[in-house]
């Protein structure tokens, strides 16, 4: 072939590969995002077919959770879940015979039924859940039985002095927003639900339109959408999907509030009105609490013996900004001093560069490492689904710059009111606050604070308003 044909011929052998490669990146999908289907009823299913895999997981979202629990109910949410499997043998269905698991998890946004089995069950795991769904024992017998069961779990789990101060801070941070009562119910709102409170909220949220399936493993994607649609597509379609919107809450008090716990030392919980999960901010606000937690494990006696922790828990609407520490009684209000001071840094100041990446490096390996739990796949596309994420927000940290972080503190703590709790031996801690810092006990009558002569400095526990 002579010099010059032989150019224009590898010219267009690579002009045609060129096309082909981009026509296939064009439509192909990357590994990890899934295949999509959606039923005539409007359930969204995904797929992530493993061709050899002996497994496979089912998990069905229901994109409500006990945030819509009926006032002085806490719980029915949860109970719900509980009926939806009210024997035990089923559970050891899957636990024995199939070695894998069921289990229903409920949370303030959510339902999630997850069950793993073998691939060649598929067919029995879908209809031992299609069941559950479309025909749940709503009995009265069920329910009260189902009812005792968790009332008793919850009072034989044991609470422990750092759990008595999350939920002392949630309810002094939230009072009767949804947000401010536990989210598996407690023993005395439990005895008042009854049948007919979950007919009501099956009848409201287990709906095939408020509703997102997740299948990974071994199967075959056009028989199981098949199977779907034999088992699910009766599933009845709600006309309105009831949306997440409640009464504001009021502003906490800003006094500390003493919780009686037998714990030799205290349990602080400083925590603000944090944002939503789908916030354009929202993992801005794990960098802050990132740099917080360092700053105050650094400032803290004996930090490296009880470590602090400071968090965003986030929801459909906005969650909280929590930090805590289990601290010895002679160092509170040294440590709820620090935590004012570096709020307030943190408000007025930029950070340093290595302190950002240092922060930075760390949420992004938090929301983008590879997972240990093979279920961390399918949760983060679900959670995708219900709060309306996109799939890339962890990278876009890397651009953060000090001045977004200083931005995103002055939203989470410039002119918000800021509540703390202190569990432990209230006796021991009186005398130390006593002077130094306003507070009250949990279920004693506030002795009247004399008018002071001076303002005071603000602070995290006397934000003016």
């Amino acid at each position: 072939m002579p010099p010059k044909l032989r150019k224009h011929s590898i010219r267009w052998i690579g002009l045609t590969l060129s096309l082909v490669f981009a026509a296939q990146s064009a439509t192909a999908q990357p590994p990890n995002e899934p295949q999509t289907q959606e039923l005539l009823n409007g359930l969204k299913v995904l797929f992530w077919p493993t061709p050899g895999s002996s497994e496979v997981l089912v998990k069905l979202r229901i994109h409500s959770g006990s945030a819509f629990d009926l006032a002085g109910k806490s719980g029915e949410m949860a109970l719900l879940g509980d009926v939806l499997f009210p024997d035990p043998e089923t559970i050891e269905y899957f636990t024995e015979q199939m070695g894998g698991r069921l289990q229903v998890n409920v949370n303030y946004d959510s339902m999630t039924i997850t069950m793993r089995g073998k691939a060649e069950q598929l067919d029995n795991i879908l209809e031992v859940l299609r069941n559950a769904i479309l025909a749940p024992q709503l009995t009265p017998e069920v329910t009260a039985r189902v009812r005792d069961a968790r009332i008793k779990m919850l009072r034989d789990t044991a609470i422990s002095p750092a759990a008595v101060a999350d939920r002392a801070i949630a309810l002094r941070l939230f009072g009767d927003f949804p947000y401010g009562r536990p989210s598996s119910g407690s023993p005395e709102d439990l005895a008042r639900i009854d049948r007919a409170d979950l007919m009501l909220a099956r009848e409201r949220f287990l709906n095939s339109n408020n509703a997102t399936m997740a299948i990974v493993g071994g199967i075959n994607q056009t028989r199981t959408l098949r199977t779907l649609k034999q088992l699910f597509g009766a599933w009845r379609k709600s006309e309105q999907v009831v949306p997440s919107t409640f009464q504001a809450a009021k502003p906490p008090d800003s006094k500390i509030l003493l919780v009686k716990t037998p714990s030799p030392t205290a349990e602080l919980r400083i925590a603000v009105r944090g944002l939503s999960k789908s916030d354009s901010d929202a993992l801005i606000s794990d960098v802050v609490s990132q740099i917080v937690k360092n700053r105050l494990q650094a400032q803290l006696p004996n930090s490296a013996k009880t470590p602090v922790f400071a968090r965003s828990e986030r929801y459909m609407l906005p969650g909280m900004f929590i930090l805590g520490a289990s601290v010895e009684n002679s160092s509170l209000v040294t440590a709820i001093d620090s935590v004012s001071k570096i709020l307030e840094a943190l408000s007025t100041t930029p950070v340093t560069a290595a302190e950002l990446k240092q922060a930075v490096d760390t949420v992004v390996v938090e929301n983008t490492g590879t997972p240990r739990d093979a279920d961390s796949k399918p949760d983060r596309w679900l959670d995708n689904d219900t709060y309306r994420l996109s799939s890339d927000r962890a990278l876009s940290l890397l651009s953060t710059s000090p001045a977004d972080v200083q931005r995103v503190a002055a939203r989470l703590f410039k002119e918000r009111r800021i509540a703390t709790v202190v569990a432990g031996e209230v006796d021991n801690l009186k005398p130390i606050l006593q002077g130094h810092l306003q507070f009250e006990v949990l279920g004693e009558t506030p002795t009247p604070v004399p008018s002071a002569k001076s303002p005071t400095k603000p602070g995290p526990n006397n934000t003016p308003r």
